[in-house]
């Protein structure tokens, strides 16, 4: 399977990293920048702790992929796919449109490093992002009541209406149904088949051509998917569940940070926080890492919950949740060079057999 001309996804990529960039410097200009160097100051050792939701995420997500190939595959070792997941993780998370790197490039280097068919790992991909839009419905659904009261109390200074509680539940109803409803799409075993079909229709010669040399491959990623049908579906719910776990480490590592830097809110309202700004992070998708678009919006949430300090606090919080992402992300890289990958691994990608 090759990928897509990126050309077309490539310019809203760079736009959206100009966007951020021009965003957090339009934050950092508002704010009291050595206050929150110097608030960091004082957590110390105890920084540490900012890496671990992190990695525990990692390890969720890669414990749940482990259980998304179908059966015939084999045994998998689990630091080997651990290491996959970085290293798309972070191209997905870090480059201009990354998600168009760093997908594609997940069934080859499973191919490439466990010798797994790449229809089987397309498979794999393919359920594992719709399992994970399934239960970032569920968590944010679960988030927003949990922290009802504070978005509430909250909108009015933030929109200029009482309803952000609402507004936040029916977004989480809107994208667990939406996911939910491709999943069972993609299990009928004919998904990549219509999808092909509809390609078909693309009225270029060359595209056309392309598909047509490939239609034997859509209908082995067809016969990959059939296996998630009958007793397998049951194997799919303590997957979403590990899915569901792994979302909220992100609101954990904002409570540790907001914790060390001595700010009073509590993790049921962190929550609330978090999954408010993790829908609209998702609307503001083609900005890597939702660079600039959720700091604003924390500082927003400080201040309209009236947190003492809560520009400085704010920016410090920012400031060690980028620093943190930083690291994590440099050991991607690192991971990734030592392993011999490339970003352009992800283009000409081939199915063979192993």
């Amino acid at each position: 399977m090759q990928t897509a001309n990126k050309s077309g996804s490539s310019w809203t990529g760079y736009a959206g990293l100009c966007l951020g960039i021009i965003l957090i410097v339009y934050l950092f200009s508002q704010v009291d920048l050595q206050g929150a160097i110097g608030r960091i100051a004082h957590i110390g050792f105890s920084s540490v702790l900012i890496l671990l939701p992190y990695f525990a995420l990692h390890l969720l997500e890669t414990f749940a992929w482990l259980r998304l190939f179908p059966g015939n595959i084999g045994t998998i070792p689990y630091f080997r796919l651990l290491k996959i997941q970085l290293i798309t993780e972070t191209i997905s998370m870090t480059l201009p449109a990354g998600v168009a790197v760093g997908e594609p490039l997940r069934p080859f280097l499973c191919f490439r490093f466990l010798g797994i068919p790449v229809p089987a790992g397309v498979a794999s991909v393919a359920v594992r992002k719709l399992m994970l839009g399934v239960a970032q419905g569920i968590y944010t659904v679960f988030c927003a009541l949990a922290g009802f009261a504070l978005l509430q109390d909250a909108s009015q200074e933030m929109l200029g209406f009482e309803g952000l509680g609402f507004v936040v539940i029916v977004a989480g109803i809107v994208v667990f149904t939406l996911f939910l409803f491709l999943l069972m799409m993609l299990l009928n075993g004919r998904a990549a088949h219509n999808l092909h079909r509809l390609l078909m229709l693309v009225p270029f010669d060359k595209v056309k051509g392309w598909l047509l040399a490939k239609e034997s491959e859509f209908v082995d990623t067809d016969e990959e998917l059939k296996s998630f049908r009958g007793p397998f579906v049951w194997r799919l719910l303590p997957v979403l569940f590990t899915y569901i776990v792994a979302w909220f480490m992100l609101a954990l590592e904002s409570y540790i940070i907001l914790q060390l830097l001595g700010m009073q809110i509590s993790f049921f309202q962190v929550l609330a926080i978090d999954a408010s700004l993790t829908i609209l992070r998702s609307l503001f998708f083609f900005i890597p890492s939702g660079l600039g678009v959720q700091d604003l919006g924390y500082l927003a949430f400080f201040q309209a919950l009236g947190l003492a300090d809560a520009q400085i606090g704010g920016a410090a919080f920012v400031l060690l949740r980028r620093f943190k992402e930083v690291l994590w992300y440099a050991v991607g890289y690192i991971v990734m060079f030592v392993s011999g990958v490339h970003l352009h691994d992800a283009e000409g990608v081939s199915i063979e057999e192993s």
